[in-house]
C-alpha cells in the first residue's frame, strides 16, 4: 500500500489492510508521519514506512507539488528496494495524486498487479482548492495525468458511483473499474456507550481544514443559534490551509470558547469522541469538487448513533435521503442553522434520525462490502492466491 497520508486516520487504508492481514496476507504501507507524536503499534502483519514528515499543509501550489514529488520520490526509491528483497504480488496506490502509481514501475516490471484507488478526482480538487477552472492548463494536464495512471494500473477503485461514472467517461475502461464506498471499520466504529456527562450539547466536525469543507459556514451557521441554545458548543478536530481563518472569523464572531478547536486523532481515539457527541457536522459546499465528494466521516457519525446535520450536495442526496440525516441548503448558513437547530431541539427526531443511519450503515458498512476488494484481487490473482475465508465470487 502506497497512500500519501497518515495511516492511522485513513479508515479506508485501515479496512484493507486489516481486511488482509486477518486472512494471513503481509502488508507493507508507506506513508507520511502523523502530527500526535508516536503512532500505535499496527496490526500483527502489518508494516509501517514513514517515509516523509507530515503533508505539506499549506495554500501554496509550489508547496503542495514539493510535498508530493518529494513523497513520491522516497516512496520510489523503498518500493524498489523491497521488491528487489521480496517480491510483490500487488500494489495497490492510494491517490491524491494519481502519478503515484508510477512508484511501482519496477514492480510492475517484474509482474507485480497494480490497483490504482482515487479516492479524490485529482483535476476537480485542484481547481476547488486553487480557485481554477474546468478551462485551465493544469486543470487539462492532470485530466491526462489520470489518463495515463489508470492505464498503466491493472485494476481502478472510485470511491463512489458517481466518481466511478465520470472516471469510466473519460480515463479507465468500464470492465477495469470498481466503485467501493469509504466505509467505517466496524472493529473501530462500535459502539460502547456515551461517556460524558456535562450537559453540554456538543456539535462536533472531524476532518481537514479545508475550504471545501465549508467550515466558515458551520461556524456562522452556529454563530445564529449560539444565543437560542446557550450550551451548545462546536468542537473541531483537524488541522488544514483554513486554520488561522477560521480562529479569525471565531473571534469576530465573538464566540469566544463556543468554538473550539483540537489537533487532529487517530481513528480510535476520534471514534469515542464521535460517540459522545449530541450531533455531527458535514457543511461541505457543492463546488465542483465536494458536491461529488461522499466524506467517510458521514458514516462514521452514522455507525456511532449520532445525527448528522449535512450539506445537501449531489452525492450525499444520491446515497441518503431525509429519513438518515437532517440536510441542508450548500453555503446556506440559515439553512445550516435550522437544521441544527431542528435535530437539538426535537428529541424524537434526533432519536429517528440516529435509529434509521444505524440501519443503513448496517447494510453499508465494510463487513458487507469487502467482498468487492476481495474479488478484485481475486480476478488479478486467482482466487487460490488471495486465500478468502468467504465464497468469492468471480
Amino acid at each position: 500500500m502506497i497512500a500519501y497520508a497518515v495511516y492511522e486516520s485513513d479508515s479506508r487504508l485501515l479496512c484493507y489492510t486489516n481486511t488482509l492481514a486477518e486472512l494471513g496476507h503481509s502488508v507493507d504501507v508507506i506513508a507520511v508521519k502523523g502530527e500526535n507524536g508516536p503512532a500505535p503499534a499496527p496490526t500483527k502483519g502489518v508494516r509501517i514506512y514513514r517515509v516523509q514528515g507530515q503533508k505539506y499543509a499549506g495554500k501554496a501550489r509550489l508547496g503542495h507539488l514539493y510535498g508530493m514529488l518529494a513523497f513520491f520520490c522516497r516512496a520510489t526509491l523503498l518500493l524498489s528496494q523491497r521488491e528487489l528483497a521480496c517480491h510483490y504480488d500487488v500494489v495497490h496506490v492510494h491517490s491524491v495524486p494519481d502519478n503515484l502509481i508510477f512508484c511501482a514501475l519496477l514492480p510492475k516490471m517484474r509482474g507485480s498487479k497494480l490497483i490504482l484507488d482515487i479516492h479524490d478526482l485529482l483535476p476537480e480538487f485542484y481547481i476547488s482548492k486553487f480557485n481554477s477552472n474546468e478551462t485551465s492548463l493544469m486543470y487539462r494536464l492532470l485530466l491526462l495525468l489520470e489518463r495515463a495512471s489508470a492505464r498503466f494500473a491493472d485494476y481502478v477503485i472510485a470511491a463512489n458511483d458517481i466518481w466511478r461514472a465520470k472516471l469510466v467517461s473519460r480515463s479507465v475502461p468500464d470492465g477495469k473499474c470498481e466503485a467501493i464506498l469509504s466505509v467505517p471499520d466496524r472493529t473501530i466504529f462500535r459502539r460502547s456507550g456515551k461517556t460524558r456527562s456535562d450537559g453540554k450539547t456538543i456539535i462536533l466536525y472531524p476532518g481537514t481544514l479545508s475550504w471545501h469543507q465549508g467550515l466558515d459556514i458551520a461556524i456562522r451557521g452556529f454563530a445564529k443559534i449560539a444565543h437560542i441554545v446557550p450550551d451548545a458548543e462546536f468542537h473541531i478536530y483537524g488541522s488544514g490551509p483554513e486554520r488561522e481563518m477560521l480562529c479569525r472569523l471565531v473571534h469576530q464572531l465573538g464566540l469566544g470558547d463556543r468554538v473550539k478547536f483540537n489537533a487532529p486523532r487517530a481513528l480510535c481515539e476520534i471514534a469515542r469522541i464521535m460517540e459522545d457527541a449530541d450531533v455531527g457536522l458535514v457543511p461541505k459546499r457543492d463546488d465542483v469538487f465536494g458536491n461529488e465528494a461522499f466524506s467517510t466521516k458521514t458514516l462514521e457519525f452514522m455507525a456511532m448513533g449520532v445525527p448528522v446535520v449535512i450539506s445537501g450536495t449531489k452525492i450525499d442526496r444520491y446515497y441518503l435521503d431525509e429519513s438518515i440525516v437532517a440536510f441542508f441548503t450548500p453555503g446556506n448558513e440559515q439553512s445550516l442553522a435550522n437544521a441544527l437547530l431542528a435535530v437539538i431541539k426535537d428529541v424524537t427526531f434526533r432519536k429517528s434520525l440516529a435509529e434509521r443511519a444505524l440501519q443503513f450503515v448496517a447494510k453499508n458498512d465494510w463487513q458487507n462490502n469487502k467482498d468487492k476488494y476481495l474479488n478484485i484481487l481475486s480476478r488479478l490473482l486467482g482466487d487460490a492466491a488471495v486465500r478468502c475465508s468467504c465464497e468469492l465470487k468471480s
